[in-house]
């Protein structure tokens, strides 16, 4: 890889990776190494979380275009090695600002048809939680995955907001943004019928923190969804535009080579 061309996004737009279609790789055990150590990169490169995570669940049998899809994350690794997670000075005097962007990718697996949901965490300027999951078990609607994804914000928004008591420190009352309308409605009117009386326990989980006023949820247009980047391979100019969204950057005080 030391001789190939860089490239600008970690995954084509339109890679659908499955279990079947092409060959079995003939050297897994390098496959998992790599896969492996490409996991500590997403530490400090959000925008690597979907892709990492996605050639990740072929481990126990990589396929050829598993590891294709692996050589062209190295190839964008290999345009962006200065590249990181930017971090700034937060606001003094004020109370910080904490608010979230949950997002699904309905249905997207081709062999089991599960969803692949994303969240990220911003308090102020900074992210400061990330993560691309696939879902332990298949949506029956959209709407059903992404009240799953909101369900998962929730919890994780309300944690960071225990923790940020427990250090006295001042926020503002935290939102999460969705772009699924009918989500949000259910959020703030939780009407049950016989298409979602299946998922009461999530509905009325966030329902009840609605109404406690601990959060607010607020619907935003899919263009505004920084999440996007962490549930679904985008075209170049999209994934180089949220990139920025989750504040990865070429850090100027890197050593760059002469």
């Amino acid at each position: 890889m030391l001789e190939a061309n860089a490239i600008s996004s970690p995954m084509v737009s339109s890679c659908k990776l499955s279990k079947h279609g092409s060959n079995t790789l003939a050297n897994s055990t390098f496959y998992r190494l790599v896969v492996g150590a490409l996991q500590y990169a997403t530490i400090t490169r959000p925008e690597l979380s979907f892709a990492v995570n996605k050639v990740f669940q072929f481990m126990a049998h990589p396929l050829e275009s598993h590891w294709n899809a692996v050589k062209r994350i190295l190839r964008y690794l290999k345009g962006t090695m200065f590249y990181g997670l930017h971090l700034q000075p937060a606001r003094v005097h004020q109370p910080l600002s904490l608010y979230a962007y949950c997002d699904v990718d309905w249905a997207v697996d081709p062999d089991d048809r599960r969803s692949t949901s994303g969240e990220a965490i911003f308090l102020d300027p900074n992210l400061i939680s990330w993560w691309s999951r696939k879902h332990p078990v298949v949506a029956r609607s959209s709407t059903e995955a992404e009240y799953r994804s909101l369900a998962q914000a929730t919890s994780e928004v309300l944690w960071i907001q225990t923790l940020l008591h427990e250090l006295r420190v001042p926020f503002s009352t935290p939102t999460i943004y969705c772009n699924n309308q009918n989500t949000v409605s259910l959020a703030h009117n939780p009407v049950l019928h016989s298409r979602t009386k299946h998922m009461e326990i999530n509905l009325f989980f966030v329902r009840e923190k609605v109404l406690a006023n601990p959060l607010t949820i607020q619907h935003i247009l899919g263009q505004d969804q920084w999440a996007d980047a962490l549930t679904k391979p985008l075209s170049s100019t999209i994934f180089l535009f949220l990139r920025d969204k989750l504040k990865v950057v070429e850090l100027p005080f890197a050593s760059h080579p002469t």
